[in-house]
């Protein structure tokens, strides 16, 4: 196992080089943050004494190489916009975003795995045709989408819930606060993900529970709990774990959108931000965790495989 890691953690290396220098060649390509400068009031030599100052005015390699060496230093750079320290903005709005999809994970899955194993074993019932439904609604309806109709209901209509923020602006801001804020945008990330994470775990269950072995131990007379959830979802791990395993980066990016609708203070608000006034040292460290996450996401995978299924070779 230990020797797998290392050799995957070596090839992540130049594949992370790789989506930096692809992210780094995109954002060069969408406008420079000088033009965010440009106006009457601003003179042209303000302008280049600018792009000196931050080295855009050197070619895109050139940028790019000079980044990557205040990475290898552990640099992520400084804010064009604030002039703070990216590493630090990161940090401050990571917890947010990590509280935020760890809740939305655990609610995904403490709903959609009994309602997967439900619709199989009830197939064609009415049943599974309510949480084959239900799953369809979560994969289709668009995240902002939902948000809104959320927020129209529970804030505008009823007043239950807050609307925006992590925490009440004048108050001594506790648990309680805090989770009720996290209410609305937990729904919205667990209903989509719970959306495909049920369709995957209902068709592994029903090809599990058509094979040889389960008809046997049903002869045998074990009973149908000891069947369908030590034997049938034994054997369904792996699907189940490739999708939670795509699921986790997935999340990590749709918060982007959730956090920006419902002013969460996490990495989606201040990404938003970034990208909205070009700053890209931010955009560029956002990236880098990103693909870090990812990375990190399919090792996890992996090793969970051998976990589930100790007859995987990992050689």
């Amino acid at each position: 196992m230990g020797k797998y890691i290392l050799k995957r953690i070596l090839i992540a290396i130049p594949v992370l080089f790789g989506i930096t220098l692809i992210d780094y060649g995109i954002m060069c390509l969408a406008g420079s943050p000088l033009e965010m400068l440009q106006g009457p009031r601003v003179s042209e030599a303000a302008v280049q004494a600018k792009a000196i100052a931050l080295g855009l005015d050197k070619p895109f390699y050139v940028q790019y190489f000079v980044w990557l060496g205040q990475i290898l230093q552990g640099n992520l750079g400084y804010s064009i916009k604030s002039y703070q320290s990216v590493s630090s903005m990161i940090a401050s709005h990571l917890g947010p975003t990590l509280l935020l999809m760890g809740v939305s994970l655990i609610v995904s899955l403490l709903f959609s795995v009994p309602a997967g194993i439900y619709s199989a074993v009830h197939q064609y019932s009415k049943g599974d045709y309510a949480v084959v439904t239900v799953s369809f609604l979560g994969s289709s309806i668009p995240g902002f989408f939902f948000s809104l109709l959320l927020v129209y209901v529970f804030t505008i209509r009823l007043g239950w819930l807050p609307s925006s923020g992590m925490t009440t602006l004048g108050t001594d801001s506790g648990a309680l606060d805090v989770a009720r804020h996290m209410v609305m945008p937990v729904i919205v990330l667990s209903f989509s993900m719970a959306g495909s994470t049920i369709r995957y775990i209902r068709s592994a269950v029903l090809e599990i529970l058509q094979q040889d072995y389960l008809r046997t131990a049903r002869a045998k007379g074990i009973g149908r709990f000891r069947v369908i959830n030590k034997h049938a979802l034994r054997n369904a791990l792996l699907p189940i774990i490739t999708v939670i395993g795509m699921e986790i980066p997935m999340l990590f990016g749709g918060s982007i959108i959730i956090e920006q609708v419902f002013s969460w203070p996490g990495l989606g608000l201040m990404t938003m931000s970034a990208i909205s006034n070009r700053d890209y040292p931010v955009i560029m460290g956002v990236c880098l965790l990103s693909a870090v996450v990812v990375l990190i996401a399919n090792l996890l995978t992996d090793i969970l495989y051998v976990l589930a299924d100790p007859t995987i070779q990992l050689d």
